[in-house]
């Protein structure tokens, strides 16, 4: 009998969590729709589509290996769920006059903590304790506002442009530099904002979290791995403008606007994640030699 009551309220559960995220598709649908127009819209948040199948892959894992708690915390879980569909009206009728991106950002915020809540309400506040990354991971299907995506975008060109200009001085080719703007002997580059490579930099920093959190286990490791993705990201786009550079210089000038050019961007942040796991596998085995105490 203790058997099938406690099927029967695992059951229960999971019929209360399906209607619940069933429910968040209704309540914020129009939210949703536009997230993922703006993802296929725009490279900056073109990450956003991976980051919900990766995160119920990451809780599926992680589910096989430890156990689901029975702890009740339906307070909390619909305190949660409260702020949430506040949050939700507030955005709805605009109440403080926020402009569209941040009506947006707030929403999909809301609807993050919607989910999170629900989980809490079905399964206990220890579940967020259980699940912690990925969790915390689902933060990053919020679209930023524009403004923080423009401070990402100028601090990428600048800092690429940098980069590239000292590969230039070490490759000993004549460099002058501009801003963003490089001078070269037979050619003027500008870095401009759509070689920036925003979206293979953010796919770098998203990749590298799922893999610090799978391989590592020290905090601070993990820290290391990410923050090491910021200039790796930097780094990356300097060897492919140099690269392009000095093959459409010395090779052939088609390179300038040929394919690399256009969508030779994956080549590169394969070359990004080769150093990245590379990093990682130092990293890791640094945990496996034991401490001297």
């Amino acid at each position: 009998m203790t058997s099938l009551s406690g099927n029967a309220e695992g059951s229960k559960r999971y019929i209360e969590l399906f209607l619940l995220l069933a429910a968040s598709v209704a309540l914020w649908w129009q939210a949703i729709v536009s997230t993922l127009q703006l993802a296929f819209a725009n490279d900056a948040y073109t990450h956003i589509l991976l980051i919900l199948p990766l995160s119920v892959a990451l809780m599926y894992f992680e589910r096989r290996q430890r156990t689901m708690p029975g702890a009740s915390g339906r307070r909390v879980g619909a305190i949660v769920l409260a702020i949430a569909l506040v949050v939700l009206g507030l955005t709805a009728w605009n109440l403080g006059h926020l402009s569209s991106d941040w009506r947006l950002s707030v929403g999909m915020l809301a609807l993050v903590f919607w989910w999170i809540g629900s989980l809490i309400l079905c399964f206990g506040f220890t579940v967020v304790r259980t699940f912690l990354f990925p969790l915390c991971f689902l933060f990053l299907i919020v679209p930023l506002p524009e403004n923080f995506i423009d401070v990402a975008t100028v601090f990428l060109q600048r800092q690429s442009a940098l980069a590239s200009e000292i590969l230039f001085r070490v490759a000993h080719v004549p460099v002058t530099r501009a801003g963003i703007m490089l001078s070269i002997p037979a050619l003027d580059i500008e870095v401009a904002r759509e070689c920036s490579s925003i979206r293979s930099s953010t796919m770098l920093i998203v990749i590298t979290l799922i893999l610090a959190h799978l391989f590592l286990r020290s905090w601070w490791r993990k820290v290391l791995l990410v923050v090491v993705a910021i200039p790796l990201s930097v780094a990356k786009n300097a060897v492919r403008i140099f690269t392009i550079a000095e093959l459409g210089t010395r090779v052939d000038p088609g390179y300038l606007n040929g394919r690399l050019h256009h969508n030779g961007g994956v080549i590169f942040l394969g070359f990004a994640l080769v150093v990245d796991v590379g990093l990682l596998l130092i990293l890791r085995r640094g945990e496996s030699i034991p401490e001297i105490r």
